[in-house]
């Protein structure tokens, strides 16, 4: 077995420049066990007792999230944990759990006054150590949280983004077909004799009806009414397909009515090959305009992203519109509030002043306040997200909040802690409003919550006046 000396503890990297007499004290000032595997060297939320010193063997942290457990990672031979000079942390924020037989040397935290006081050499070393950890885990903690948030953007992206380009193929498919329809009708219209004069009244008459208000909204039963009346009104006047032409011809605005006008404009031989006509240039501009939309839907799409992830500027501060990413995260977890038939309702002071602010921080604030309010929407009737935005005294305020069922009391007072979650594993890292906060803080903001069954609601505030 490995024994801890002061010249084991040299070999560890951050400690090789403390004096040996300093290491002495401090192994002589400390308690050595081995533990078995299985057991545990701390628990969640219990005291933590000492800083731990891995002499050999393997420790897990792990969390229990619901019904699974997720690991956080490991602690090895010549890792040093637990309670560190100057630390705030006084329990533990996991579980730590041998998985290979424990030698471990643990500095009491009741001493740790005595170490400061006494040994400078040793106690900046310690120090250093709690820094890289802060540093390290920081940076765990971005990581994690946005592998998590582009999990669940790439799937809302990918789920947004099938819709059009789906709706593209079939036009495109769709007109194609059309298209080779058309010269069969060119043909018998070719053959129409009429004055140019009669031509501009027909020519007039279509547009006429093309320009009409918009369109009311017809119910299955209203729609199928109206074409199987307008159906009848065609076979009177000879009209070939006159179903087809039917459905069409409601789908813009014309009624038996107009088709009567039409038949006096139009010599009786020639109706039928002209409303063909009609129809087909109508369906013709219906279908590019189908693949236009779906072309414009994608293209706003992959706008959003650009300016979601900020992925064209530099990562330094501007003054920056709030109101542009709070839209654009709306429009990357559109899928979302579709999906749960969320009623979205914004209010927002277009006046506000521009904030001094990281974009692609902000946007991560956004993303994972309105991700949290959806999730607590899941299953919920009439489900409703409110955002609104308001200057309060020198602050820009932001409030998300949901008609869900609220944050239980047992918790509130954990929501912002690192890891902790109360969402399945794979749909939340424990990471979202921890991260939240340090951005926040980060811009010389702060955060708060209210949440009762039926209201929660999450304020954001920003300073106005530009501090860095």
């Amino acid at each position: 077995m490995q024994s801890a000396t002061t010249e084991w503890l040299q070999s560890i990297e951050s400690l090789k420049d403390v004096p040996p007499d300093q290491l002495q004290w401090w192994l002589d000032n400390s308690v050595h066990r081995e533990m078995p595997e299985g057991s545990f060297l701390f628990k969640l939320g219990e005291p933590i007792i000492g800083t731990y010193v891995i002499v050999q063997g393997r420790v897990r942290m792990w969390l229990q999230q619901k019904n699974n457990t997720r690991k956080l990672g490991y602690f090895e031979v010549k890792d040093i944990t637990g309670f560190l000079p100057f630390s705030r942390g006084t329990t533990a924020s996991a579980n730590g759990q041998v998985e290979e037989t424990l030698q471990v040397m643990i500095f009491p935290v009741e001493k740790m006054k005595d170490l400061i006081v006494q040994h400078y050499e040793l106690t900046q070393a310690l120090v250093h150590i709690m820094t890289s950890r802060v540093r390290d885990f920081t940076t765990m903690q971005q990581q994690n949280e946005k592998m998590m948030a582009l999990g669940k953007l790439s799937a809302g992206l990918a789920h947004e983004l099938n819709n059009p380009a789906s709706a593209i193929v079939r036009g495109s498919i769709s007109l194609k077909k059309h298209l080779q329809l058309v010269p069969d009708t060119f043909k018998k219209v070719i053959a129409v004799r009429m004055s140019p004069e009669d031509v501009d009244k027909v020519n007039d008459k279509m547009f006429a009806v093309l320009g009409r208000p918009e369109k009311p909204i017809l119910t299955l039963m209203q729609r199928t009414a109206l074409e199987d009346e307008l159906a009848e009104c065609l076979e009177d006047m000879s009209v070939d397909n006159s179903q087809e032409l039917a459905e069409n011809f409601i789908e813009f605005g014309f009624t038996c009515q107009d088709m009567t006008e039409f038949s006096e404009l139009i010599p009786a031989a020639y109706l039928s090959p002209m409303l063909n006509w009609i129809n087909n240039n109508l369906v013709t501009e219906k279908m590019v305009t189908d693949i236009q939309e779906a072309s414009q839907r994608i293209e706003k799409l992959v706008s959003a992203i650009k300016n979601f992830t900020h992925m064209d500027r530099d990562r330094d501060k501007e003054y920056v519109d709030i109101h542009g990413g709070i839209k654009n995260t709306l429009t990357m977890l559109g899928h979302k509030l579709k999906k749960g038939n969320v009623q979205l309702v914004e209010e927002y002071d277009l006046t506000l002043p521009r904030i001094n602010a990281y974009v692609g921080e902000l946007n991560q604030v956004w993303t994972n306040l309105i991700d949290n309010a959806l999730d607590a929407l899941d299953g919920v009737p009439n489900g409703r997200l409110d955002i609104k935005t308001k200057q309060v005294n020198s602050f820009l305020e932001v409030s998300i909040t949901d008609n869900g069922p609220g944050i239980p009391e047992e918790i509130k007072n954990r929501i912002f802690d690192p890891f902790f979650t109360t969402k399945d594993v794979g749909k939340g890292t424990g990471l979202g409003l921890d991260v939240v906060t340090r951005i926040v803080q980060q811009h010389n903001g702060h955060i708060k919550f209210n949440s009762q069954p039926g209201q929660t609601t999450f304020c954001v505030y920003f300073p106005l006046n530009g501090q860095d």
